[in-house]
């Protein structure tokens, strides 16, 4: 019956939240977010979001992914994990493991390693529950 205006905001803002990384930009280091992530410059370490990343046509990921959407544009030279659908565009560069529920490459896409599609969801949904534990 009594909410507290402020929490609730705070709850709103959380999941709500786009994180940028510009072009020009170099970052070392893992990023843990709740929401969605955009990444145009150069990311040396992982991401995990429980939201979506987008990853410019310059943007480049060296690290682990991990998230519940996916638009590539750039490159990645890892792992990705993604719970629902992953997007490789036109000018995706992957290389790495793909372990997804849902997947879309475009013509002219690269893509080098192995992928795991559909029934590995479940088991990708159990990681996460451990690795929410862990944080």
């Amino acid at each position: 019956m009594f909410t507290n205006k402020n929490e609730t905001m705070k709850k709103s803002e959380t999941t709500a939240s786009v994180n940028m990384i510009g072009a020009g930009t170099i970052i070392t280091g893992d990023i843990i977010s709740k929401g969605d992530i955009r990444i145009d410059g150069i990311l040396r370490g992982s991401v995990n979001t429980e939201g979506k990343v987008v990853l410019g046509h310059e943007g480049m990921i060296e690290g682990d992914v991990i998230c519940k959407d996916a638009d590539i544009s750039g490159t990645i030279k890892a792992k990705i994990t993604v719970s629902q659908l992953l997007s490789l565009k036109t000018s995706a560069k992957l290389n790495g493991d793909i372990i997804t529920n849902k997947l879309s490459i475009e013509p002219g896409a690269a893509f080098s390693g192995s992928c795991s599609m559909g029934a590995v969801i479940k088991d990708l949904n159990d990681a996460g529950k451990i690795n929410k534990k862990t944080a």
